[in-house]
């Protein structure tokens, strides 16, 4: 969320974001109204506590005087402050819950270069990269090509596990290997520090990553416990410093996270969705990194390097869009996704679909996960955090396999996975 002193000192760039964002700016009136009235209660309650250690002392002194009736005179009084401390505790701590809650629903304060847009069909198209591969044959979805050879599963994952679940095999299950071991190297090779992180987290760091009620029909929920499945490893990492101050020597960190990936995916079931498209398990290579407010932005345009040389080194067609208002999360001022085409989607004729999101959260999440930098003049303030995919594997992979197809039925793999997948450059029907 955004820092409350940011809010009170930057009133009109708060209200003219959540405009520009589509929403009703006037919840910033209501969150300084709430913020108002819990620094004035504190005061009071403050000013009642010194009071209540002045009187205590008095007390003390009476007793020691023998004066006893002026000491239960005094005990007497403190019966009354005591209670209205109890009520004003009650009070000062119902007020933070309820302005803090109001502040999660504003958004982060948008980059300028945010186009405005209802939702994720007026994101603006920046760039592309590579050559639509042309076929002179009838071309197969990656449901078909996978299943003819014998690299997916997913009737026997539909009935042990539902929808959306498959097994992995043979060159499939090398392919998800190869194109994690692939990113992970590029990653270590420029200096990343490498961690596999928990696949669960409780709410208290869950939170520090994600706005849970906006995500609540995305993130798996552990019945009885404290505890909720991951969606990216991008909430454990930035919680790895939760409630830490780090040295302005030690920035910037960059981490390359290793995980699998659990999601619910409600909502869509359309054949280009199906497959390994969109599945509830998933494996995952992010980019994490923890830097200075001033350099942010210089870091974002890396983390966007790294995925599109990725990309670029498998061979697989791709666009760079920037994400509009109407698509934007209230975590991120800036996002752009790299959309990989699918030529077997749109009933064979192709599509871009996404595959990475590249996102500047500055001190939004820092700000929830109680996260600063300390300068070297002695003086603290929240560091700046952002995230990007490098490559998760099952979008690559169905990306592979309707890129690479060839008229015999094959699929080719890119030259950059050859090292990985043990001599096999060519993937052949059993």
């Amino acid at each position: 969320m955004l820092d409350i002193k940011f809010v009170r000192e930057n009133v009109k760039v708060v209200k003219s974001s959540e405009k520009k964002r589509g929403k009703d700016p006037s919840v910033v009136d209501e969150i300084l109204k709430k913020d108002t009235e819990w620094r004035n209660n504190l005061k009071s309650l403050e000013t009642l506590k010194h009071q209540r250690n002045t009187v205590s002392e008095e007390i003390n002194k009476a007793k020691k005087n023998k004066n006893e009736k002026e000491a239960q005179k005094k005990i007497k009084e403190m019966k009354d402050v005591v209670n209205q401390i109890k009520e004003l505790e009650d009070d000062v701590g119902n007020l933070l819950i309820n302005r803090n809650d109001l502040l999660k629903t504003v958004g982060n304060i948008l980059h300028k270069s945010v186009p405005k847009g209802k939702d994720s069909s007026e994101n603006v198209e920046l760039r592309k990269f590579g050559k639509k591969p042309k076929f002179d044959f009838k071309i197969k979805d990656h449901i078909e090509l996978a299943e003819e050879l014998d690299l997916i599963d997913l009737k026997t994952a539909a009935m042990n596990s539902g929808a959306r679940f498959y097994y992995l095999k043979n060159e499939g299950m090398l392919l998800s290997q190869a194109i994690q071991k692939f990113a992970i190297d590029r990653l270590f090779k420029k200096g990343y520090t490498l961690i596999q992180t928990p696949y669960m987290l409780n709410r208290a760091a869950l939170e520090g990553g994600v706005n849970i009620s906006e995500f609540e029909d995305t993130i798996y929920k552990i019945e009885g416990e404290d505890l909720y499945l991951i969606a990216t490893s991008e909430h454990p990492l930035v919680a790895l410093r939760k409630d830490q101050i780090i040295e302005e020597k030690e920035l910037p960190i960059t981490i390359c996270g290793v995980s699998a990936c659990f999601r619910k995916e409600l909502g869509t079931h359309g054949r280009d969705d199906k497959g390994i498209f969109r599945v509830h398990q998933f494996n995952k290579v992010e980019q994490i990194i923890y830097c200075k407010p001033e350099d942010s932005y210089k870091f974002f345009e890396e983390l966007q390097k790294n995925s599109e040389e990725l990309f670029k080194e498998l061979e697989i067609p791709f666009r760079v869009v920037q994400i509009c208002t109407g698509d934007l999360g209230n975590k991120q001022a800036l996002q752009y996704d790299i959309e990989a085409w699918f030529p077997g989607q749109n009933e064979k004729k192709g599509s871009y679909r996404e595959v990475t999101s590249c996102s500047n959260c500055l001190d939004y999440q820092a700000v929830t996960l109680n996260t600063k930098i300390l300068r070297k003049d002695g003086t603290k303030e929240y560091v700046h955090l952002l995230n990007n995919t490098a490559l998760t594997d099952t979008r690559p992979i169905a990306a592979i396999i309707e890129n690479f197809q060839t008229k015999q039925g094959t699929v080719k793999i890119p030259k950059a996975l050859w090292p990985y997948m043990n001599g096999i450059t060519e993937i052949k029907k059993k």
